[in-house]
């Protein structure tokens, strides 16, 4: 199937004869965990979220600097291919079940054109809906080879790959200056460590209001991501919501069921208008609001280091569980209330730009078939003229 539009005066080609596998091993171990990397859907590199307790990184296929590498399997992927593009001079290792691939001539093809090209949502759909099997669809390698692109020449290219490499550096510069922010934070909660702790279950209690009278309607129901953002649920309900639970300004959220690959709890904070939330999830709120700040102990809970009391302090085996009572044995610093208040404030300012820089990013992923676009049109006038 053709991708890239028709465009009058352009070459057409298959990928196939554009890209081509890497099947370059880590055969002597020259890199080692710490090389490994995983892929988000948002299409970047990221630490790898497996167990990597005695595997053998040999098989690993090695990731070097402008190659390309995805997971064929797209089921279960929230619409999306997982695909990275490593424009790094570093060169990382991934799991065997990847597909690693380069371009071959980039005298033909610019690499950062062609990751322009994967990173549109057209491109997604694409691959999901060209994607086969029962229990999980993927989107193989032949498939991907079989896909059709109109290429600009290499001028035009690189004029709009410019267009796009001055706004990522632009998302990129705000990000660093956002890690600052949080070294600020980081740096400041280390120096509490000499603070008289005290448990949670001290300062807290739990949210048994429910929605019993249906004062609220299946348009309030809410869930939340790991972003600490209240979201759309997956799912509608259609059926009795006077069991769930009534989360009003500063109360707390949390899913009670963790796995064990957790690098934060999955918590929120309501800061907004009253909604409800499954009865599944946990609630509470501050009830000692003068001696401990909400968005004090917010900032504590989405740590790394509580996520590794939440670990330990949890039970079970397939699923594990961290409940209501677990949390309140946990004990935190409780500095003086201006301290909480001046480091809430610092943590706020971070995720007000954390945002921001969010909404960078997606802009930037907007502004892909655009830019895609803008180089058919012109490279179909250069032709016409």
């Amino acid at each position: 199937m053709h991708l890239g539009g028709l465009a009058m005066g352009l070459i057409k080609y298959k990928l196939g004869d554009l890209i081509q596998l890497c099947d370059a091993r880590n055969d002597d171990l020259q890199y080692g965990i710490e090389d490994v990397k995983g892929i988000s859907i948002q299409k970047i590199f990221i630490e790898t979220k497996a167990d990597m307790t005695g595997v053998s990184l040999k098989p690993y296929y090695l990731v070097q600097p402008d190659d390309f590498a995805y997971v064929t399997v797209t089921s279960r992927n929230g619409e999306k291919i997982t695909l990275a593009h490593n424009t790094t001079d570093n060169t990382y290792i991934v799991s065997s079940s990847y597909v690693v691939f380069s371009v071959k001539d980039t005298e033909l093809l610019l690499s950062d054109y062609l990751f322009m090209f994967f990173n549109r949502s057209e491109f997604d759909r694409y691959s999901r809906f060209n994607s086969w099997g029962s229990a999980r669809e993927t989107f193989s390698w032949e498939d991907m080879c079989e896909i059709e692109i109109d290429l600009p020449p290499l001028p035009i290219q690189q004029k709009y790959v410019d267009i796009y490499s001055a706004m990522l550096a632009n998302q990129q510069s705000y990000e660093c200056g956002l890690e600052d922010l949080k070294l600020v934070c980081d740096a400041y909660i280390e120096n509490l460590a000499n603070c008289e702790y005290k448990k949670i279950g001290d300062y807290i209690e739990r949210n048994k209001n429910r929605n019993q009278d249906n004062k609220f309607t299946v348009s309030d129901v809410k869930g939340f991501n790991n972003d600490g953002l209240f979201i759309e649920p997956m799912r509608l309900f259609s059926g009795d919501i006077t069991t769930f639970k009534i989360v009003t300004k500063n109360d707390f959220v949390y899913n009670s069921r963790i796995n064990s690959t957790i690098k934060k709890l999955s918590i929120v904070i309501n800061e907004g208008e009253d909604l409800i939330v499954s009865p599944a999830y946990e609630s509470f709120r501050v009830c000692r609001e003068n001696e401990l700040s909400p968005f004090y102990l917010y900032l504590l809970l989405q740590r790394e280091s509580f996520a590794r009391k939440v670990l330990f302090n949890s039970f079970g085996s397939s699923t594990i569980v961290f409940g209501y009572d677990d949390l309140s044995e946990i004990e935190i610093p409780v500095p003086d209330f201006t301290e909480q208040v001046a480091l809430a404030n610092i943590y706020s300012a971070y995720k007000e730009r954390w945002g921001i820089n969010e909404k960078l990013k997606a802009q930037i992923k907007d502004l892909c078939p655009i830019l895609m676009k803008g180089s058919i049109q012109e490279a179909s006038k250069t032709k016409e003229a």
